[in-house]
């Protein structure tokens, strides 16, 4: 079996996912059009491979991300896990400006901030009549970090109630953060976290107090942004990090990496890939491709062999911290 497909039961609930996940943020358009075919292509593709895990959100294309998710769930012929986020909502408001981040997004619909109990209960109906599926499997507090209180008074108990009255399977938080992620970690009954960009070749602050707070308390990770938004897959000037032009530092950084890894014939990709599932408070890595020949390099990537000893040189190398455990 290709260790991309191999599935692994969540820590607490039954649900079991696919050690690579499939992020959507791409398939709604994030910094460039995707096309109907495109998607179509991509998603039927994932499921071709074996990978049952899909993350989407309502600030996907304004919806379009979920609404092309569904569209393919609704006619999966084998299960499949689906997470979506809540924290906003999609407003109609006229005549509004088009989106940097989803130039594709309708230009009459704008997702809004709501950590309301009303405008959490919202976001999931609304989401599964987006997805058109009968049911939701996970959902996160999305970007949470400017509304810490409301996600833990407001946000967790209407999750908690879906979740006891059988809507939901698993709770979380999707954030780029590690201390506002913490903090509402400790204070609430989390069973899984995505946390994009934070454990990387680039940046390994996760391993810091987030990843054994998450091992001692049985709450599975999701590593999203591996590729820290573009640099580690190419990095040459113009990249980015983190959603924003890379400086010169971390593109000397990131192409000293890609040079240590090339005189060991591993491709930087592969490496980025793999190296959070080196943690054990990792369950999977959650890949952004937009098209099926770009999900069709993650899955190679994945797979690529990797020697344990091409991992110690890059530790004793000092271009990425001892791994923490």
């Amino acid at each position: 079996m290709a260790r991309y497909s191999e599935k692994v039961k969540l820590k607490r609930s039954d649900l079991q996912v696919t050690r690579m996940s499939l992020g959507t943020a791409p398939l709604g358009g994030l910094f460039a059009s995707v096309s109907d075919k495109d998607g179509d292509e991509l998603l039927n593709g994932a499921l071709d491979l074996g990978i049952n895990y899909f993350d989407t959100a309502p600030q996907y294309g304004h919806g379009i991300a979920e609404k092309r998710v569904g569209k393919a769930l609704r006619n999966a012929k084998v299960p499949f896990i689906i997470e979506t986020k809540v924290g906003r909502v999609l407003k109609h408001v006229e005549g509004v400006e088009p989106e940097k981040w989803f130039p594709d997004a309708p230009r009459d619909i704008v997702p809004v901030y709501d950590y309301s109990k009303e405008g959490i209960k919202r976001s999931f109906e609304e989401s599964l009549e987006r997805l058109g599926l009968p049911h939701i499997d996970i959902v996160l507090m999305h970007d949470a970090e400017d509304y810490i209180p409301e996600a833990i008074e407001n946000a967790f108990p209407v999750l908690a109630d879906l979740k006891r009255q059988g809507l939901i399977k698993a709770i979380g938080l999707g954030m780029n953060y590690v201390e506002p992620a913490l903090e509402i970690m400790r204070e609430t009954e989390l069973d899984i976290a995505l946390i994009a960009g934070r454990y990387t070749l680039l940046d390994q602050i996760a391993q810091e107090e987030l990843f054994p707070y998450a091992l001692e308390h049985n709450i599975d990770i999701s590593m999203g942004g591996v590729l820290n938004s573009g640099v580690l897959a190419n990095p040459v000037a113009g990249a980015t990090y983190n959603y924003l032009p890379a400086s010169d530092e971390i593109i000397a950084r990131a192409k000293k990496i890609c040079d240590f890894l090339k005189e060991r014939n591993v491709p930087l990709i592969a490496a980025a890939v793999q190296f959070p599932m080196r943690h054990p408070a990792v369950t999977s890595v959650v890949t952004g491709p937009r098209n099926a020949s770009e999900l069709q390099t993650y899955a190679d990537s994945f797979d690529f062999p990797i020697p344990e000893s091409v991992w110690v040189d890059l530790e004793n190398s000092g271009l990425v911290e001892r791994m923490k455990v």
